[in-house]
């Protein structure tokens, strides 16, 4: 019997909460994937640490400060070692890759991502804010160079396995599931209060930081539901939100002749990912089977725009389309990491979003350079306005 070919594997942010579980699945899966590449930002010691359990071809830390802490502590294996933002996106075009997990937050992710699809690579895309930001360019050089982008978020893979088998047959409407996050029920007066403690506690998933409080404050749901817009080709009109507590259903898609799909299982990213890695077969997991007993009851409800503001905001990007979703992922990045420092509080960070969607040009037909330039200018002025909410 003909050994089967091990899938290379390059995963961008590998010490992050994605990555990390990606190495889970790898672990789990020796003799399907292996790890090509590893990189991280900052988190110099836990790459070292994967490196050595995984012993990877090439490791990238993007802080070149700790260049020279990685080189050494890896000299004694046959590893290459580089540094900054340029050896990342390099590095996703060595031949030997067959799959990059783009696991990086933020915008970071975007040139990788665009340099991997021109190296032809399957690209499974846990980074949301690279279709938020750049979803009709990334579209444009997907088909250009024939490359099949898997989706890893929960929900977008739910979608695309209820579409599995369904060949053309038209959606009607994708329904997104919400877990409502740890705020669900919190008064709007109370939510003017919450700590990035409280923020920090989500009920049903294990996530990084920027991540968590995108969801505490359903940023999070608005940037899955532009998303959704690229990856399915679906008008805005037919993607809905419903917030559903148990987080069991991942998401639904409604088809013409009204029949609905959804896709469920126990709230475990290593599911996605694995399901990206290995489509289009499924492969044995370890992970929780779901108790339809211990999930007895399963319950929806319409989310409030009213208290999660960030939702309509992503809504009202995704409909002038051109730039504003780039503007608005760059002012949430900003006020995230201000909420995190303790510098504005919970509702604030929509305060700060709308007005700088506001206040910079909208293009209506932006090139990536013009992205480039609208994520530098609408950091600028969220900054701005932070600093003037602090006084």
């Amino acid at each position: 019997m003909n050994e089967v070919r091990k899938k290379q594997i390059a995963i961008l942010g590998s010490t992050g909460s994605i990555g990390t579980q990606a190495l889970d699945v790898i672990s789990e899966h020796p003799n399907l994937f292996e790890v090509y590449a590893l990189t991280a930002n900052n988190r110099v010691d836990e790459l070292i640490q994967q490196a050595r359990k995984f012993l990877p071809d090439v490791v990238v830390i993007a802080n070149e400060s700790k260049y020279s802490y990685l080189k050494e502590s890896l000299q004694d294996l046959p590893i290459k070692v580089y540094a900054g933002a340029d050896a990342l996106t390099q590095i996703v075009t060595a031949h030997p890759i067959d799959i990059v997990l783009t696991a990086m937050v933020g915008y970071a992710g975007l040139k990788p991502t665009i340099e991997a699809i021109k190296a032809k690579k399957i690209i499974a895309l846990a980074n949301k804010e690279t279709l938020v930001v750049a979803g009709e360019l990334i579209n444009s050089l997907a088909q250009e160079y024939r490359v099949p982008i898997l989706p890893v978020d929960s929900e977008h893979s739910a979608i695309f396995q209820c579409l599995v088998g369904e060949y053309d047959n038209p959606i009607e409407k994708i329904i997104l599931t919400a877990s409502g996050g740890p705020f669900r029920t919190t008064s709007l007066g109370d939510l003017a209060r919450v700590t990035k403690t409280q923020a920090l506690k989500h009920p049903n998933w294990d996530m990084g930081a920027k991540i968590t409080i995108d969801s505490a404050s359903m940023m999070n749901k608005g940037f899955e539901v532009l998303e959704a817009k690229w990856l399915f080709g679906v008008d805005p009109s037919q993607i809905d939100v419903v917030v559903h507590p148990q987080s069991v259903i991942h998401s639904m898609v409604q088809f013409e002749d009204g029949s609905v799909k959804a896709q469920l299982g126990a709230p475990d990213m290593r599911t996605p990912i694995q399901y990206a890695f290995s489509y289009p077969n499924r492969v044995k997991s370890s992970v929780k089977r779901l108790s339809f007993v211990e999930y007895s009851t399963l319950t929806f409800e319409t989310p409030d725009t009213t208290r999660f503001r960030n939702l309509a905001l992503a809504y009202e990007a995704m409909h002038q389309a051109g730039n504003m979703p780039c503007i608005l992922n760059a002012a949430n990045e900003i006020v995230v990491s201000a909420f995190l420092k303790d510098k504005i509080g919970f509702l604030e960070m929509s305060d700060v979003i709308e007005q700088t969607m506001l206040k910079v040009a909208h293009l209506k037909t932006p090139s990536y350079d013009d992205y480039v330039a609208t994520d530098s200018e609408a950091r600028i002025f969220a900054s701005e306005f932070v600093s003037k909410v602090m006084k």
